[in-house]
């Protein structure tokens, strides 16, 4: 026994033994999601040669109470094979990590601040749905009422893949609840999307190249807040990304954060290794104003949620935003898939 101690306390102490662990743990994550694939597919095979067993009995004894059941069956199965389907479309190299999702609103104070709250709750919604778990990262609130910035963490299996649909301009129509005259507004708020990048991705940022401020945390947080500078912002000089993160309990953790999202950013700058699209990577890809917009959300003269890359639409305003954006999203990657974007 002591041998294999020893054995193993001289392989811990080689940095290609820890490596090769990682790896090791990489591809039994990915043994592990495939198998979960198949094991899906055969339910849905298993699930249609019962729909048709069911279907051929109901014929030979002429029962039609059996139909009701049928009908039921196969929807379900429909939205089952759906959602796989929709998994294949998620090949990209980050589809699979979890989502960082960032939240500005556009100009109009209060009314637009409010909206970027607004949007906050639907994605908060539509992750708890899909069970995700959110993190909150960074919040800045606004004067009134609504918030300045946010950042959320949405952790779970192709969160990424999916948030990224998201990413661009949203657009609101509404009757102000900030307006005496109960006058019509249009605010817009953006939002930017990028994948949590785990901490073996190999990207050369140079120390001397970033601007590390400390801040006063602000908001809710425990008794730390306003009294220790632990909120962190960073600037990465050459591209001028800024990241920051206040909600963690230590200067130590938010630093650590805003590195990992720091990362992030630079990720997409080296994959799409195109230096005019850095503001496209920053989060401001268009101006957060008309004619920009991605999707319309019309509260008044009439109810529409409308997807302007995909011409996508539902009624149902309120069901969308308590975060029922899969039909958006599915649509989304359909057209991606088709090249139809």
């Amino acid at each position: 026994m002591k041998q294999e101690i020893g054995s193993l306390e001289e392989q811990s102490a080689d940095p290609d033994f820890w490596s090769d662990m990682a790896n090791s743990q990489k591809v039994l994550q990915r043994i592990k999601a495939l198998k979960e694939k198949v094991q899906r597919f055969e339910m849905l095979t298993q699930d249609w040669e019962d729909l048709t067993t069911l279907v051929e009995l109901g014929i030979q004894e002429n029962d039609g109470s059996v139909l009701e059941e049928v009908e039921s069956g196969f929807r379900q199965l429909k939205e089952n094979l759906e959602a796989l389907k929709l998994e294949t479309l998620l090949n990209g190299h980050y589809d699979k990590n979890n989502a960082i999702l960032t939240l500005h609103p556009g100009a109009g104070g209060t009314e637009a601040q409010d909206w970027a709250e607004m949007l906050l709750r639907m994605y908060t919604r539509w992750a708890e749905r899909r069970g995700f778990s959110v993190r909150t990262l960074d919040y800045l609130p606004g004067d009134e009422a609504g918030v300045k910035s946010v950042t959320i963490l949405i952790a779970g299996v192709n969160a990424y893949g999916y948030a990224k649909c998201e990413k661009g301009i949203h657009r609101l129509v509404r009757i102000s609840p900030f307006d005496a005259s109960g006058r019509r507004h249009t605010s817009f708020a953006s939002v930017d999307v990028m994948p949590d990048i785990e901490d073996d991705v190999e990207i050369d940022i140079n120390p001397e190249e970033l601007k590390i401020d400390t801040y006063r945390a602000g908001g809710a947080g425990g008794q730390h807040v306003n009294k220790t500078e632990s909120a962190v912002r960073i600037t990465h000089m050459p591209t001028g990304i800024v990241v920051q993160c206040q909600n963690e309990r230590s200067q130590h953790q938010n630093k650590d954060t805003a590195m990992k999202m720091l990362k992030a950013k630079l990720v997409e700058v080296k994959e799409r290794e195109q230096k005019e699209k850095i503001e496209d990577i920053k989060g401001e890809q268009k101006e957060i104003a008309w004619g920009s917009q991605i999707r319309s959300y019309v509260f008044h003269p009439y109810n529409m949620v409308k997807d302007h890359r995909t011409n996508h639409e539902m009624g149902n305003v309120n069901a969308v935003m308590d975060g029922d954006l899969d039909p958006f999203i599915n649509a989304y990657l359909k057209a991606a898939s088709l090249g139809q974007l």
